[in-house]
């Protein structure tokens, strides 16, 4: 029988609103042990070391985990040996409001930027922007299973992959990484929210496109 914390979560009318809902589900999340993020962590890159749609990936972005979200470190390492390169995101020096995405391995300097947030040193002969991806494991808040994805509100991501509702087939595959208390009923969506194709968890894997 499903817990309290294993429920989808369904917001109250009164407390529907995208901030209301942010909060809720940062609890959720920052109430699992250090053992539970560790295991969920190691389910997680189960699921992604088979999924379909990373076989022949070989550009990936990744993040690093902060405030409770699912640490991709364990998949990271298991799939270097497969040839992949990750990339790290980092704000964008020419572009308000927009992100590019810079190598990253185990020898990469991190600076924070503005906003505290460690990223690495950028380089301009040596970044990947986002349209020449194969894939990319977002972070998040919240997530519904149409795709729905609720961040820290920001919008950095939403506006660096704008780009794909026009050209989609060229588009990198588009993955979030949550644990499944982070799974609400229906989040409220905005005109800009970019769909994610597909979330995966610590229980399951999700296709959504």
């Amino acid at each position: 029988m499903p817990t309290p914390l294993t429920s989808p979560f369904d917001p109250h009318p009164e407390q529907s609103s995208r901030s209301d809902i942010r909060k809720t589900l940062r609890r959720r999340r920052q109430s699992l042990t250090p053992a539970q993020q560790t295991q969920a962590a190691e389910k997680v890159a189960k699921h992604l070391l088979a999924h379909p749609s990373l076989y022949r990936a070989r550009h990936i972005a990744i993040y690093l985990a902060n405030d409770g979200e699912i640490d991709p470190a364990t998949y990271v390492s298991a799939a270097r040996r497969r040839g992949i390169h990750f990339y790290l995101p980092v704000l964008h020096p020419f572009r308000s409001g927009h992100m590019t995405f810079v190598p990253f391995n185990e020898a990469t300097r991190l600076k924070r930027n503005r906003f505290g947030i460690p990223e690495p040193l950028f380089n301009g002969n040596r970044y990947r922007p986002a349209w020449a991806l194969d894939a990319v494991l977002f972070p998040l808040v919240g997530f519904d299973l149409e795709g729905g994805r609720l961040g820290m509100g920001g919008g950095f991501y939403d506006r660096t992959f704008a780009f794909v509702r026009q050209t989609p087939r060229l588009a990198p595959k588009l993955l979030g990484l949550a644990h499944e208390v982070q799974r609400v009923t229906r989040l409220p969506i905005e005109p800009w929210d970019i769909p994610l194709q597909g979330i995966v968890t610590e229980q399951r894997r999700y296709d959504l496109a």
